[in-house]
């Protein structure tokens, strides 16, 4: 159980780099928000390098970007005023529905 914690830690984490580079390209304090870009990717890979100690470098990596890149899509919607058509809605459903399925299938 511990490695899949450490697994959303370091999806939560890598939902901080994106972020990070588009308040840099959109703020005055760009360095400030790509040294936390790097502090997050740096952040993410730790955590995940800790995860796959207990869980398969094919589903730990899956899940890893699966999480990260819904997550994102959910920010960029909330706060950036990102398109919600349904497309992509579905496009998100149908990763975190193979995230799901990976997890089921570990």
């Amino acid at each position: 159980m511990t490695y899949w914690i450490y697994l959303i830690i370091a999806a939560l984490f890598e939902v901080g780099w994106p972020v990070g580079f588009k308040l840099a390209s959109t703020s005055s304090y760009k360095t400030s928000w790509i040294l936390f870009s790097v502090i997050a990717m740096t952040l993410s890979g730790i955590f995940l390098y800790f995860a796959q100690k207990g869980i398969s470098i094919g589903t730990a990596y899956a899940v890893w970007t699966g999480i990260g890149a819904s997550c994102t899509f959910l920010v960029g919607i909330m706060f950036f005023g990102d398109s919600t058509s349904m497309i992509r809605i579905l496009g998100a459903i149908l990763i975190l529905g193979g995230v799901v399925l990976l997890k089921l299938g570990h």
